[in-house]
């Protein structure tokens, strides 16, 4: 069981690592952080964090060490690199790889752990910054079951909904298929707002009236309330969700699949990307479908 003498560490202070680590302070965790650029580290260090210059030192000095970064080269830099978490991390020590990776890839690197006695979880999560800032986050986890149990107390400090899903790589297969349904719900919503405007009927309305039946979600509540503004503030920034959805791409292809619809909307997102809106909500997605329907809403 884990407790509050045992040091967490946090490496990736960015618009999700920031809070989830701010959480682990405020629960009353030792936390040791690392961040590329030190400037993102000042507010935790002034919350009680202390500061490591390297993963490794960081992993040296930790108990569990959690990993937020952007695509899976950086989770494979910090956690296998010349100054990664492998070099430094006790036997016995646990790593949770909250970044959107390869399922691939993320078995080999819990594989080259597991060699040092380092046990690893994939544990991806969905909610956004705000979900961050409110320890509510959706957490999917695989690795050993055991080693899940052992972190989550400490899960449970940051997480609203967490579920084991199974082996090493189930965690991003997991978030793997949260990326396909939220940017076909994204594109869908599009596709209703254009012809509602198009057939003269107030989108506003149309969005009003389905929230409160079968097609209400989070995404038509609040990416629909973003393409309605027309203010695609993130949220979740489209070069993030382009990076997910070729990884879907890619591992739909290992396993010999095509997945008509997942293609259609990473092309969508392929030309956001193009328009240079990689800085955007993916909400925006709607600007795609506007320019190739030829209605705006």
């Amino acid at each position: 069981m884990i407790n509050n003498n045992q040091n967490i560490g946090y490496i990736g202070l960015g618009l999700m690592g920031q809070p989830v680590a701010l959480n682990l302070i405020k629960a009353g965790h030792q936390i040791n952080i690392y961040a590329r650029n030190p400037d993102n580290a000042r507010s935790l260090i002034d919350a009680g964090a202390n500061f490591f210059d390297t993963p490794k030192a960081l992993a040296s000095n930790s108990d569990i060490i959690f990993t937020n970064v952007s695509n899976t080269s950086d989770v494979e830099e910090v956690v296998l690199g010349d100054n990664g978490i492998i070099h430094g991390a006790k036997p016995g020590a646990i790593v949770i790889d909250m970044s959107t990776i390869s399922p691939s890839a993320t078995r080999d690197i819990a594989k080259q752990l597991t060699s040092k006695q380092i046990d690893m979880l994939d544990a991806p999560v969905s909610g956004g910054p705000q979900g961050a800032q409110k320890g509510t986050l959706s957490i999917m986890v695989g690795g050993k079951k055991t080693v899940f149990d052992k972190v989550l107390p400490v899960l449970d400090v940051i997480g609203g909904n967490i579920v084991y899903i199974g082996d090493h790589g189930a965690g991003q297969v997991t978030k793997a298929c949260n990326q396909i349904i939220v940017s076909q719900t994204i594109t869908a919503i599009s596709e209703a707002f254009i012809l509602a405007k198009a057939s003269g009927v107030d989108p506003v309305k149309v969005r009003q009236a389905l929230l409160g039946g079968f097609a209400g979600s989070s995404i038509l509540e609040i990416h629909g309330q973003r393409m309605l503004d027309h203010k695609f503030i993130p949220g979740f920034k489209t070069k993030l969700h382009h990076k997910d959805m070729h990884i879907v791409i890619d591992a739909a292809k290992e396993l010999g699949l095509s997945l008509p619809g997942t293609e259609t909307v990473t092309h969508y997102l392929d030309e956001l990307m193009k328009e240079n809106h990689s800085e955007l909500d993916s909400s925006a997605l709607l600007l795609v479908l506007e320019k190739i329907i030829g209605t705006k809403i």
